[in-house]
């Protein structure tokens, strides 16, 4: 199997070496930007505002250097087997949760660790309900100006709420925000909780069970605890945990494999539904996708408040 020194060339060492905003959000935006461009008949998503979420030196170098590109992927996919895919399916699956949400009449909406997410923009119906996009402060800022490049000005219904979850106090910020508790409110945590302290996590779930209208919902994706801690059992649970430690991202959550249902009963949610890769890989992987691989670690789940 390649090692991640190999596979750390390119446009991905550049991603990674960036010195402000979030990495990973910008790498979340490369894999919808990447997977939009594909047909119709054979992406998974589609977000047409990737392109403008992404470091212009980045898209100039993935124009001027395709074949580089394409094996550095290749490379990539080798160390961390499934990865983008589950990536893919994950934007789909929460894009399918958020409509189907909207549909059943929630009220607002709260993207936690919004990275450079765009469903605010991009989701039909979602603009006649107040969305907090709540993130740190340097990535908050770096969205922003690129958003600027495609709205002017930015759209009414977004708000946005800079917050460290390590340190701020996301209750008061929401509430001064505008945020009504009295609501049905879906909070999205896409790519977020395996980067929070068990601490942070257990205090953002008992903001949110503890401060939603009736029928108010959560979801979001997690990887099993053996990948954050020492118990890693497979070289690819030890390249996920390494590669993110070494690039300043580093995984500090996990739940026990098989315990999500009761870790999240004990935390005021019912209803919860958990959606193991093989789930996703039977609801979006077949046809001309059928041979794409994912990543049979990260998981999805979604709950409602008790």
């Amino acid at each position: 199997m390649e090692t991640l020194d190999k596979a750390e060339n390119g446009i991905i060492k550049m991603m990674m070496e960036k010195r402000f905003g979030s990495k990973t959000a910008e790498g979340v935006a490369l894999q919808r930007l990447r997977e939009s461009v594909k047909p119709e008949s054979e992406r998974i998503c589609y977000d047409r505002y990737a392109a403008y979420l992404i470091d212009p030196n980045v898209l100039e170098f993935i124009h001027k250097n395709p074949y580089l590109v394409r094996t550095e992927t290749e490379k990539y996919e080798m160390v961390l087997p499934g990865m983008f895919n589950s990536i893919i399916a994950r934007v789909r699956y929460f894009d399918d949760f958020v409509n189907r949400s909207i549909y059943e009449g929630f009220e607002q909406i709260v993207i936690m660790g919004a990275g450079y997410d765009t469903r605010a923009y991009r989701i039909e119906g979602i603009k006649k309900l107040k969305v907090f996009e709540v993130d740190h402060s340097e990535t908050q800022s770096i969205k922003i100006e690129r958003l600027k490049k495609i709205f002017d000005p930015l759209p009414e219904h977004v708000i946005f709420i800079p917050i460290d979850f390590e340190t701020g106090i996301l209750s008061q910020r929401l509430i001064d925000s505008g945020f009504d508790k009295s609501k049905k409110t879906l909070f999205i945590m896409e790519g977020l909780v395996m980067y929070l302290t068990p601490e942070s996590v257990d205090e953002t779930l008992f903001f949110i069970a503890n401060n939603s209208g009736k029928g108010s919902a959560i979801i979001f994706d997690y990887y099993p605890k053996s990948v954050v801690d020492i118990t890693c059992k497979s070289e690819c649970e030890k390249n996920i945990r390494d590669f993110m430690a070494r690039h300043g991202e580093p995984l500090k959550f996990g739940i026990e494999e098989g315990k999500v249902e009761t870790f999240l009963s004990k935390r005021g949610f019912s209803q919860i539904h958990n959606v193991a890769p093989e789930d996703y890989k039977k609801m979006y992987f077949h046809g001309v996708n059928k041979n794409r691989t994912i990543c049979l670690l990260l998981y999805f789940v979604h709950a409602t408040i008790k």
